[in-house]
């Protein structure tokens, strides 16, 4: 295809990325007759996240059978919770299962999306071509892009240097002396899996994370074997794992006091592995649990009381030459740093390079603070949609149960652009938009996330919980079962607009 037919090129729908939440999206409308549509992909391969993030130790902490897609069930899982590999394999069986491949792009990043009003359409560049489409539907995810704090003396430091979520397979940790930065998910996992082998282990600890026992076990071949004959036992197993979940909500949202109980136990399992009570008091956090997410792993602190591992209970602030200087004075000589700190979450890369309906970027529309209609829908930026979109995360359950609900909500978003027929688009209404964030936001005040003492990448810059999704699973999957026209402007090219008058006035003379 030559590069100026390619410029030409329009599709209906243009999905972002290849993760679950795109591959979803991509099955979805597939579901819904929509085949016209393509799935873009920086990357060469799908698995998003999963595919990403490859370091020693990486599994999910949400179990296998709730962590999957309500219409792909996979009764094969190994274990109670998989690890990445289970997971991309898992991914990759769903693009190959519904067939897929043929929609996706593989190493085609998208560099800019351009809203055109004449002809209510995106316009997109990536970087191996232009084409347009009617709807837009970002799924990158909100941990896609590494943040690395800004550390004075880094770019001098003489050794290896990467973030957990592009880990060097090729730079050998067998005796070297690792720092390890950030205490979050990622960490928890990389620690014990790399303490074996190094010479040294120095944690720079900013804040201690709450950690409860993984209670993870092999799935034997005789569950296997039943919920390969018998499906319906896989989906007992799935509702009874969020039956569960939603059952906590409750404690996070609206009576955080009663998680001193789950406190206690937090404790004790860490009073458990860790006898000295110099590094006991080091690791207790001092804020409420569940404020930060609640992390799982039985093998974290019997690797933090190895002889190998020195927990220093500060952030990284200067690097100078092999020397890595935290804020409270204490140093450490290392090979290697290892930064476990998260992602690009309420500043989410791909907001700078979507361009709407007045010329300004989702990233400039966002600046005070990340919303949208329902999760999905930004004001100002006709026709497209975003999964995993703002204060749509769980601190407690499959994140998984949120995306299908949006798949929900972009069915009929389709489906209703369809009925209104012709050259179309749908924007939000800025009011709209205001009522459903600020009943959001009323509903955030009296959660832990909000209340729980604790500063978490869950709030953005000026303090605000513009991730988390403060109500049950359920709630939300009924917020999103279908689309409401009122809370939408109704957008037509000005060709339409003189068409549907004319055949408004033909049916009055008639």
């Amino acid at each position: 295809m030559g590069e100026r037919e390619h410029e030409r090129e329009h599709v209906r729908v243009a999905v972002v990325g290849s993760g679950f939440g795109g591959l979803g999206a991509a099955v979805r409308l597939r579901r819904e007759g929509v085949t016209d549509f393509v799935v873009l992909e920086r990357a060469s391969s799908v698995g998003g996240t999963w595919r990403d993030n490859s370091y020693p130790g990486c599994a999910c902490d949400v179990p296998s059978h709730l962590y999957s897609f309500s219409f792909a069930p996979n009764p094969d899982w190994p274990r109670a919770f998989s690890g990445q590999e289970h997971i991309r394999a898992y991914l990759e069986h769903v693009t190959d299962t519904f067939r897929l491949r043929p929609h996706i792009r593989f190493d085609s990043e998208v560099k800019r999306m351009t809203w055109s009003a004449e002809r209510l359409c995106w316009d997109i560049e990536t970087s191996s071509g232009s084409l347009s489409a009617d709807v837009v539907v970002s799924a990158t995810g909100p941990l896609s892009d590494p943040k690395v704090p800004d550390i004075p003396g880094l770019d001098s430091f003489p050794g290896k240097v990467f973030h957990s979520a592009r880990w060097d397979h090729d730079y050998d940790l067998r005796g070297k002396r690792v720092a390890m930065v950030g205490t979050g998910a990622s960490a928890i996992q990389i620690v014990p899996a790399v303490q074996p082998d190094v010479s040294r282990l120095t944690l720079f600890q900013r804040t201690p994370p709450w950690v409860m026992p993984r209670i993870d076990r092999a799935i034997s071949d005789a569950e296997r074997w039943l919920h390969r004959q018998l499906p319906v036992t896989s989906q007992l197993r799935r509702g009874l794992l969020w039956g569960i979940r939603e059952l906590q909500v409750q404690a996070f949202t609206k009576r955080p006091n009663e998680l001193g109980f789950v406190e206690r136990l937090a404790k004790r399992n860490m009073a458990r592995a860790i006898k000295d009570p110099a590094l006991r008091a080091k690791l207790t956090p001092a804020y409420r649990i569940g404020c930060k997410r609640i992390l799982l792993s039985s093998e974290y602190y019997p690797a933090l009381a190895q002889p190998n591992v020195d927990v220093v209970a500060s952030g990284l602030a200067e690097v100078r030459g092999s020397t890595l200087v935290a804020a409270d004075g204490s140093e450490a000589e290392v090979d290697a740093i290892v930064f476990g700190t998260g992602f690009h979450v309420t500043d989410m890369p791909i907001a700078e390079r979507v361009v709407g309906a007045d010329g300004r970027t989702l990233a400039e529309t966002w600046k005070g603070g990340m919303e949208a209609l329902r999760g999905a829908s930004a004001a100002g930026f006709p026709n497209w949609m975003t999964i995993i979109g703002p204060n749509t995360g769980l601190g407690n359950s499959s994140m998984i149960l949120m995306i299908e609900s949006q798949l929900n909500y972009l069915a009929d978003f389709v489906r209703q652009l369809d009925v209104l027929g012709g050259r179309v688009a749908l924007d939000a209404r800025p009011s709209a938009v205001r009522v459903w964030n600020h009943r959001v936001q009323e509903r955030m005040k009296r959660t832990v996330w909000n209340t729980g003492g604790c500063t978490s990448w869950y709030l953005d810059a000026s303090g605000r919980n513009t991730t988390i999704w403060p109500g049950t699973t359920a709630e939300f999957r009924r917020a999103t079962r279908r689309v409401h026209l009122a809370e939408y402007d109704v957008l037509r090219t000005p060709a339409a607009k003189t068409e549907r008058a004319a055949e408004q006035k033909a049916g009055v003379d008639a």
